[in-house]
């Protein structure tokens, strides 16, 4: 247990945005899974349904009002099992495309506002369109699917050509994937889970506009990047200065032979980190050996 714990930690702090966004999702999804199931032994499932509404994302506004927080909370919460299996499976595929070729920052960019965008449209039409009127006080959306769609849109906007093989089906371009995504989101947005497909509607029509306006110049990537940042400032501790009063005599030379070794071998490890890095990023963590993940995960506590 403790090894894969380990390889969790290393693989989440290890900078790449794809892995850490799919970690968080199942972690999310194993954390709120046990918890349901030890509180519905102990007789406690009302509880868990309340720990589930306050993830998910309501489309009653005077609800909303309550828990804005949703909002961001959704797209990172899942229930089913197949839910997150496929959301995270596509985001897998079509994330690493973009990590590639747009960058990392974009792929952040991507999922949180197509994953913001897809519940504003969701609460739109719930709020909106007479056809949702019966059931606005008692829907919820969840799920990361909206977050996805804006992925493969913009993927598909980026590099249309771009050829995937799907099972069963063969090379298909990017293109033709991205709009049978739209065209059956659209037709489905009547049915059983019309919720959802609205949701897909408004994250494929993030994904276009982001990459679009990316292609005139205008990142939509930066503010969400910059308030990350902003997070993880305030978990980095401070470095701690001392200040030494003590009039102690050291020989010049010593002092000297001191400083430069600890530089050396300081600039060395660097440099070893570096090379691991940048074997992340050409091959994968995955291509990573034992002892390669261990020092990455050493120098990520230092």
């Amino acid at each position: 247990m403790n090894s894969i714990l380990d390889d969790f930690k290393i693989a989440f702090r290890s900078g790449n945005i794809l892995n850490q966004i799919i970690i968080i999702n199942v972690v999310i999804f194993v954390g709120v899974g046990v918890l349901g199931v030890l509180l519905t032994l102990v007789g406690e499932r009302s509880a868990y349904f309340a720990i589930s509404n306050h993830l998910m994302l309501p489309s009653n506004t005077d609800e909303l009002w309550r828990q804005p927080w949703t909002i961001i909370t959704y797209f990172f919460f899942h229930k089913q099992f197949f839910h997150i299996l496929w959301n995270m499976l596509c985001m897998y595929w079509f994330g690493r495309i973009i990590s590639e070729y747009i960058g990392q920052n974009k792929l952040l960019g991507l999922y949180v506002w197509g994953g913001i965008g897809g519940g504003v449209l969701y609460l739109v039409a719930y709020n909106f369109l007479p056809y949702f009127e019966s059931v606005v006080d008692s829907s919820y959306l969840l799920g990361a699917s909206a977050g996805v769609i804006a992925v493969v849109v913009g993927a598909a906007t980026f590099y249309p050509d771009y050829t995937v093989h799907l099972l069963l089906l063969g090379p298909v371009r990017l293109k033709y994937i991205a709009a049978a995504i739209i065209i059956l989101s659209f037709i489905l947005s009547t049915g059983s889970n019309a919720g959802g497909e609205i949701a897909h509607l408004g994250g494929a029509l993030v994904g276009y506009i982001s990459v679009r306006q990316l292609q005139r110049g205008n990142d939509w990537s930066r503010p969400i990047v910059s308030f990350m940042v902003w997070v993880k400032s305030l978990f980095k501790p401070q470095p701690k200065i001392k200040v030494s009063y003590k009039n102690t005599r050291r020989s010049t030379s010593s002092k000297t032979s001191g400083k430069s070794e600890k530089k050396a071998k300081s600039k060395s490890a660097q440099e070893e980190i570096d090379a691991i890095l940048d074997k992340i990023s050409e091959k994968g963590y995955d291509a990573l050996t034992k002892e390669e993940k261990q020092k990455l995960f050493n120098a990520s506590k230092d």
